[in-house]
Parts: structure tokens; sequence; C-alpha cells
């Protein structure tokens, strides 16, 4: 098998390579590289009408909201706190529609840091717009341990305490409809949340492209269709 077909989204940003210096569509390599040692195929999705993203998942047998710029406040009712970063407005509102996209059709989902908080977004939570200790300084991935929750499905894949790369200065506050906590750091932020249900969703807030567990991708992968140990 050649594996299912994960999406991955990506951002519009200025960057130069070779003579060029231009706008241009950009995801750190970590995270089709994450999909693709997982077993899947990596297609990656540029900031669209929102309106075309159903017709994108469609299409896809997986999706991968990845990390990024802080979501805008104004999208779960909150004003934004002086550390909080400009808006990604395009971004945004895409990868929304995107996540709501995959959770009406039952594709399976994952969000990896602001992915995750975007899905609480997307159901209705709210975030925390800054704590400390969540980096290893400006640029860098710090690391801390994970705990997962007993019963949840992220303990089934990574049952105790796992460590992983983290950079995030936000988190979720309060939970989204129907999602459930598994997963907290030793502070006790929410490290990881899910839907129960038949669907695969999930979120984490750490950094999977960054480090080499492939565990919960794996997982995803096989959701999307993928058998263990094929592709």
């Amino acid at each position: 098998m050649n594996g299912p077909l994960i999406g991955v989204s990506t951002y519009r940003e200025e960057a130069r390579w070779g003579v060029w210096r231009s706008e241009a569509v950009l995801l750190p390599l970590g995270y089709p590289r994450l999909v693709q040692d997982a077993g899947g195929l990596a297609v990656l999705l540029p900031p669209d009408d929102p309106a075309r993203a159903a017709a994108a998942v469609a299409r896809l047998d997986g999706v991968v909201i990845a990390g990024g710029p802080d979501v805008e406040p104004g999208r779960y009712g909150a004003d934004p706190d002086p550390r909080t970063g400009p808006p990604a407005r395009e971004r945004d509102a895409w990868e929304l529609a995107l996540i709501h996209a995959a959770l009406t059709a039952g594709t399976p989902l994952l969000g990896i840091c602001r992915g995750m908080q975007l899905l609480n977004v997307a159901l209705g939570g709210t975030l925390l717009q800054h704590l400390d200790g969540h980096t290893g300084g400006v640029g860098d991935f710090g690391a801390h341990p994970v705990t997962a929750v007993a019963g949840t499905r992220y303990a089934a894949l990574a049952p105790g305490t796992t460590e992983v790369p983290t950079y995030h200065h936000q988190a979720v506050d309060r939970l989204g409809d129907g999602l459930v906590a598994s997963a907290y750091a030793a502070d006790g932020t929410v490290e990881a949340v899910e839907r129960p249900g038949p669907s695969w969703v999930l979120g984490v807030q750490w950094h999977p492209e960054a480090g080499e567990d492939l565990r919960v991708v794996r997982d995803l992968v096989r959701a999307a269709g993928l058998t263990p140990g094929s592709g």
C-alpha cells in the first residue's frame, strides 16, 4: 500500500530562497516528514477560501492542523492580552473550516499545538493567553513530561508519562463541547484533548514533529486507513 493521504495545513509568509524573496506557502519539514515516517502520504493545504474546505477534506483520508501563531482572541470572545501575537485571520478562517469539515465528515483529525487550541476554539472552548515555562527560549523547543489520563484514547497510545518537545505560551482554558482532557503537564496545563466517539479526533499541545515519538501519528494513519506496518 502507498498509505492514506494526510493533508497538513500550511501558512503564507514572506520567504527567501536562492535569488528570490517572495510570499510563499510554508510548513516546517518536520510535519510532512512526521506523516511520511508514520506511513502516510503527506499533502500540503495552503490557505484557501473557507467555503472550499469541505471539498478539500472529502479528498483526504486524514487531516493535521499544524502549529503556528496565536489564535485571534475574538474567535473565543476575549480581548487580546498584551502578550498575544498579531492575528492570522486568513489562517484562522481556513483552518477552522478544515476542522469543522473534518468533524462533520468523520475524517481523522489531529491538531498540533496551535492546531489543538484551534480545535478547542472550534468547539466553543477558550484559551489561556499566556503562561510561562513551556518553551526553551525564543526559537528553541523546550521539553517536559506529560502524563496521560487513564481511559482515554491518548493513554491507550502512550500510557503513563512521556517527555515531549514543547514550544507554546498559550493553552486550553475552558474545554470545547464534547472534548475531554487526555494529558496534563506537571503544572496542570492541558497537554492533550480528544473527542470520545467513533471518529478519531485528538489534539496535542506539544510538537511531535520535533521529536521521534510516532505513536500518535501512526495511530492517525491507522485510523485513516493504513494497517500497522504497511505503507
